[in-house]
């Protein structure tokens, strides 16, 4: 009878006991990063804990905002629906039956200023998971920090803004890749002058591995993501050591925690090699900071308080990562939007883990594990065969063009999606351990009339604005898309004069036309 096989998911094999030492000469801090960005990491400061919230009307996620600063939270972490991810107004026929469903809907300024009530921006730390209209939404943000009275030099958050990685895994892009980088590499010169605590992009693995890929397709894909933009600046005359440090990056994290700790570690190595080779000298630059999700995919409608203790994990594994802000899911979510009860408890795990485990009273303490340095370095020599197949393509854009990341995502999603119906792969409570049940958890329930919420104050604002301030605005914005101009400044003078989101995006796809994917 043959040995069973123990694999990660990423189908790295996993001995039956490590013995070897790997030379461990690293310090935090210190170029390559592996042990972390910070020589002192959590004694020093803990991770931002962020809750990502985002639902219905402006006014109702101001309210959940405001219980979670309560609640402790360091900052906010804002969810958008899909009309405003893809670039329409409430009362727009495509947006019938999305408003305020997976996120807050944001027409314009006025509900940006709804949205943040009472809040201070130059006091918050903001981040945005906002990609293909990335650029309207942190000039609505930077025209309500104006108005508050802030100094735009001094606000801080994150725009996720990786439109490559929507071609690939997620779907929510407009315009055609070359504009798109356009809009990015205009994003980056504006705030490396104007606004230069912003991150000005988070480049995402989490929404890779949502779609399927497995860990080492997550570091690979999102890396060479990665990658293609440094490029793209570059070519646009950027310095690397002043734009590089703006830049942060999203993983998710799984179940399997020994492998999802030896990723985090993996990808600072391998991202502090990639900027030095493309010229990054300050130290800052070649630092890969990140922000953490515990996995939504992972989580089971069946006997959901289970994804409490999956959560749990996740959220170790981040940190034992060395993860610098951390989103922990509510157990309801494969559900529904997580409730104010569900918000609570998924905050708590994190000061748990920050403040009862112990975890974070000595920088990396997996380091030395031969298991966990053996596996950092097979993850790492994976991911760099993907990336060097990329290469050889010319880059993340043609890679994905020829719908290489796509096909290698569906052909892990496939699989895992196998393994769990023959039960090789074991998910408690869905095909092991399974009982009857039935479902009691209070769930969180978007009403349909927020659409006409939303369309009734857009017809309210279109008749008390300036129409013809907005029509020269809109007329500014078109007239530059055609040019080298950067469109930052354009963009935040029409937010200012109350032009809405869709009239932005519908003046750019008259000019640059839709992708279809």
């Amino acid at each position: 009878m043959s040995e069973q096989q123990f694999k990660t998911d990423s189908g790295i094999e996993i001995k039956e006991v490590y013995t070897e030492p790997v030379q461990m000469n690293e310090q935090p801090g210190e170029y390559p990063y592996t042990r972390g960005v910070h020589a002192s990491m959590y004694r020093n400061k803990l991770w931002t804990m962020r809750q990502y919230a985002g639902f219905s009307t402006a006014e109702e996620s101001n309210k959940r905002y405001h219980y979670l600063l309560n609640q402790g939270v360091m900052g906010l972490s804002v969810a958008f629906d899909l009309p405003t991810q893809i670039g329409y107004d409430s009362d727009s026929e495509m947006a019938e039956g999305e408003v305020g469903k997976v996120g807050v809907a944001i027409d314009s300024l006025e509900d940006m200023e709804i949205l943040f009530k009472g809040i201070k921006l130059e006091d918050i730390s903001t981040s945005m998971t906002i990609n293909a209209t990335g650029f309207i939404l942190l000039s609505l943000y930077i025209a309500l920090a104006k108005k508050q009275g802030a100094d735009i030099k001094k606000i801080s958050g994150t725009i996720q803004n990786d439109i490559l990685k929507e071609y690939a895994a997620r779907g929510t892009y407009i315009y055609p890749p070359a504009p798109s980088m356009r809009i990015i590499t205009d994003i980056f010169e504006y705030c490396s002058k104007e606004v230069p605590k912003w991150n000005t992009i988070s480049i995402s693995g989490y929404h890779i591995r949502e779609a399927g890929s497995t860990a080492v397709q997550e570091l690979a894909f999102t890396l060479a993501n990665g990658k293609a933009y440094l490029k793209a600046a570059q070519e646009k005359g950027l310095d690397i050591n002043v734009f590089a440090k703006r830049l942060s990056f999203f993983f998710n994290a799984h179940n399997n925690l020994f492998e999802e700790v030896a990723k985090f570690r993996a990808a600072r190595r391998m991202w502090a090699k990639i900027t030095k080779e493309l010229g990054a000298t300050d130290p800052k630059a070649q630092m890969l900071r990140f922000h953490t999700q515990t996995g939504g995919s992972t989580l089971t409608a069946q006997q959901p308080m289970n994804n409490i203790v999956r959560v749990s994990l996740q959220a170790l594994s981040a940190v034992l990562g060395g993860t610098q802000s951390l989103h922990t899911n509510g157990y309801d979510e494969a559900l529904s939007l997580p409730t104010e009860t569900a918000a609570g408890i998924a905050l708590r795990t994190q000061q748990i883990i920050g403040y009862e485990s112990g975890v974070t009273d000595t920088v990396d303490p997996l380091a030395g594990s031969f298991f966990v340095e053996q596996l950092t370095n097979e993850v790492e020599a994976e991911a760099w065969k993907l990336i060097s197949k990329i290469d050889a393509m010319g880059g993340a854009v043609k890679a994905i063009e020829q719908g290489f990341m796509q096909e290698e995502i569906a052909r892990s999603s496939y699989q895992y999606s196998k393994d769990i119906e023959s039960g090789k792969k074991v998910i408690v409570g869905v095909n092991k351990f399974v009982t009857e049940e039935t479902n009691d958890t209070p769930l969180l329930k978007i009403d349909d009339s927020i659409r006409q919420l939303q369309s009734e104050k857009l017809k309210a604002l279109r008749a008390k604005r300036d129409n013809t301030k907005v029509e020269q605005c809109l007329k500014a914005i078109k007239d530059a898309a055609g040019t080298t101009q950067n469109l930052m400044p354009l963009v935040i003078e029409a937010v200012e004069n109350l032009c809405t989101l869709g009239e932005i995006s519908d003046t750019l796809r008259a000019v640059w036309g839709e992708y279809k994917g």
